[in-house]
């Protein structure tokens, strides 16, 4: 079982200063009776980020000593990329 979601946790499972500083400033400024929507919404965010990042992991020990992965792979790096700026242009 993972640790449970603080605050503190979430922070650092963002990573980027900027990220952490938008979290930090929303959950800070949130009324009251927002706190668990607010904390919910990054929880997610960082839930995922997390999860993105152990599929990484995983999928370099299955890559071969050229950083190939074995078997066929459909590139979708622009979609990908689409996608992302889709996100920030929302987020922002």
């Amino acid at each position: 079982m993972s640790e449970p979601w603080t605050i503190e946790r979430i922070s650092e499972s963002l990573g980027a200063p900027a990220v952490r500083h938008r979290f930090l400033a929303e959950i800070n400024r949130a009324p009251a009776h927002e706190l668990l929507a607010v904390f919910a919404h990054w929880q997610g965010i960082a839930d995922s980020l997390q999860a993105s990042a152990q599929r990484g992991q995983d999928l370099l020990e299955q890559s071969g000593p050229d950083g190939e992965l074995p078997g066929e792979w459909i590139d979708v790096t622009e979609k990908v990329r689409t996608e992302a700026t889709g996100r920030r242009n929302h987020a922002a």
